[in-house]
């Protein structure tokens, strides 16, 4: 690479960013496998992770004992959260951006709970689709996600044709008051089952393993893919419809995407965690504030903070009234709803004020 063209690289807003987001996401993981019951230094949780993904030798004084603890409870449990918070971020980030609105995200949008009632419904019937098998519960989460946001929208058209945004989020609340008491109906018909879906639905990433980890990468995978492809088109449908068509812009087709992108990624994080609110609203609203709103960078930013965000409440989560643990959704939505009314009221001081 040319001399001119790395000083001109170094030298870009956004390099630095990246390797600060990512440097404070791989010392947040560490605090989150180090911080627990039984407290492990972190220089050992990062020597016994490169051990173990290059196969190298351990270094004296660590124990069979803490890497099992590293590689087979804290560190799966961790890689979970940060992944479900960077799907999350990314779904809200591309809702918010796609409708022009800083209200919108999975929960809001009734995402969230058209994905949960999918996965209750896994849960409570205890099926499984063929050649599926453990990848049932994730599909029909990502599907009942996807169903209930097209509801939303049909909702939105019937009551507005033009479909204006406080259309949308009204319709959004509805059906999830709507689907939240379906998912309230099948618990109440629960038996043994009761304890465990409500625990699910309360959010957490306890006791899930690798399994759970590899059950949510080819989701976030896919869904990342997807939105970093369109996120040139999502600038220019950010901005305007109208020129978005004018620039040649498939918008249809390209909202397609986008919808379908962040459905899988909403439904998969709630499959694997269970209803975790005001990720997907309160992280994009945080990078657009630092990074703007170039969709091309925005995307993975949000996602890494969205990481960095959720692998900290799990940490609060797990030690604030340790040796109980707090669910994190529980959390989310403590710090969330505050951080929700901020931007509801500053955004119609906007409204008021445009």
């Amino acid at each position: 690479m040319p001399k001119q063209s790395i000083q001109m690289y170094l030298t870009n807003k956004f390099f630095w960013s990246y390797l600060t987001v990512f440097l404070i996401l791989l010392f947040t993981i560490g605090i989150g496998v180090s911080a627990g019951s039984v407290p492990i230094p972190l220089s050992h949780v990062f020597q016994i992770i490169f051990s173990e993904i290059f196969h190298t030798k351990l270094p004296d004084g660590i124990d069979i004992a803490t890497v099992n603890i590293v590689m087979q409870i804290r560190f799966p449990r961790v890689l979970l959260a940060a992944m479900v918070g960077c799907s999350l971020a990314l779904a809200g980030t591309a809702f918010q951006g796609l409708l022009k609105n800083p209200l919108a995200d999975p929960y809001t949008l009734g995402v969230s709970s058209g994905s949960a009632l999918g996965a209750v419904c896994v849960l409570f019937f205890s099926f499984q689709l063929p050649f599926l098998g453990d990848f049932t519960l994730p599909v029909v989460s990502v599907i009942g996600g996807f169903i209930a946001l097209l509801g939303v929208l049909a909702l939105a058209q019937i009551v507005q044709r033009e479909m204006s945004i406080e259309t949308i989020i009204l319709a959004g609340i509805l059906a999830s008051s709507f689907l939240g008491s379906l998912i309230s109906l099948l618990i109440a018909m629960t038996g043994e089952e009761l304890r465990q879906i409500i625990g699910w639905l309360l959010g957490s990433v306890s006791m899930r393993g690798w399994p759970y980890v590899q059950l949510v990468t080819p989701f976030l995978v896919i869904g990342f893919i997807i939105l970093i492809m369109s996120s040139r088109e999502l600038n220019a449908m950010s901005f305007s419809r109208e020129d978005a068509r004018t620039t040649g812009v498939n918008v249809k087709g390209h909202t397609s995407w986008i919808l379908l992108a962040a459905s899988i990624l909403t439904g998969s994080s709630v499959a694997v965690s269970g209803t975790i609110g005001f990720v997907g609203l309160v992280i994009p609203h945080i990078a657009r504030r630092f990074w703007g709103t170039d969709h091309r960078h925005l995307l993975p930013l949000s996602m890494v903070l969205g990481g960095i965000f959720l692998v900290l409440i799990d940490v609060i989560a797990r030690t604030i009234i340790s040796p109980t643990e707090l669910p994190i959704g529980v959390l989310t939505a403590i710090i969330g709803s505050p951080v929700f009314a901020i931007i509801f009221i500053s955004y119609r001081k906007k409204r008021v004020g445009s």
